[in-house]
């Protein structure tokens, strides 16, 4: 299960998750890591797109309040009942504080597995429209492989997950 924050304007409009730029480059690097996006679910934390201001025809992204994520995290908390992932990849700050607390920092735990009261194995990384607003390809080349560093790290867990006697 990969969980990010909101939708944005493009996923507010079609209705589904990660449809927009970033979700072109999340599909880019799961099949860079060798996954499946029919294997993955994907949603969000926050169910609705926050914006601030219209550029013609876009909506730009505001941040979710506290208030935004504690709204929705009884969605995010049934859609987990109802998938019952065995790892999930909290994409970016917001969800991973979401799910982890408010002084979780992806940036020191990112590639690793954390702590949770979930089921499941947890682990966050960063959301790809942070990879989007690099300042240059040197760079956003360096986030795209760290990226997909981090979805092949949850996928080898699953896989060995699933191939161990009690998996």
């Amino acid at each position: 299960m990969l969980v990010g924050e909101q939708p944005g304007d493009r996923e507010d409009v079609e209705g589904h998750p990660f449809v927009g730029p970033a979700g072109g480059l999340l599909d880019s690097a799961l099949e860079r890591a060798r996954i499946t996006r029919d294997d993955v679910y994907v949603t969000n934390e926050v169910k609705h797109f926050r914006w601030e201001e219209q550029r013609g025809k876009r909506r730009i992204h505001k941040k979710p309040a506290l208030a935004h994520v504690r709204a929705c995290a009884p969605w995010l908390h049934a859609e987990m009942r109802v998938v019952k992932p065995e790892v999930v990849v909290l994409l970016g700050a917001t969800a991973a504080q979401a799910v982890l607390g408010n002084k979780f920092k992806v940036t020191e735990h990112r590639g690793t597995f954390v702590e949770s009261e979930l089921d499941a194995l947890v682990t966050a990384t960063v959301h790809p429209s942070s990879i989007l607003r690099a300042r240059d390809e040197q760079e956003r080349s360096a986030a795209f492989d760290g990226f997909v560093h981090d979805l092949g790290f949850a996928a080898a867990a699953l896989d060995g997950v699933r191939s161990s006697p009690s998996g």
